[in-house]
């Protein structure tokens, strides 16, 4: 499955007027990195990843239609699956873009 075209632009006008924001394909979609880190990607899965601090991953599974990412049957604490239907507003969407920018912003540039 190909990541969303529309969610990917409707992310890329939020992230528009940030420094340092890179698109870059990986994970099957198209991520948006913000100083090399990953912020946010419109999944090849369908849906948003999201990368947040690990020690908020449980509570924000709390949250409908979002769950830890797996890897290899691994769950990977810090990286987020949310659902399409989680992300039909702007204000939703904007929440969680807002959310993994914040996260990348606080780790250090990559270079």
């Amino acid at each position: 499955m190909a990541y969303d075209e529309q969610l990917a632009e409707r992310i890329r006008e939020l992230v528009a007027t940030e420094r340092g924001i890179v698109e870059k394909k990986m994970f099957g979609g198209l991520a948006f990195l913000l100083n090399g880190n990953m912020s946010v990607a419109a999944s090849g899965q369908g849906g948003l990843l999201v990368r947040v601090d690990p020690d908020e991953s449980d509570a924000l599974t709390e949250k409908a239609g979002v769950r830890v990412m797996e890897m290899r049957g691994r769950e990977m604490p810090g990286w987020l699956r949310v659902d399409a239907d989680a992300v039909r507003t702007k204000r939703e969407l904007s929440t969680w873009v807002g959310r993994g920018v914040a996260f990348a912003r606080s780790l250090p540039p990559k270079r």
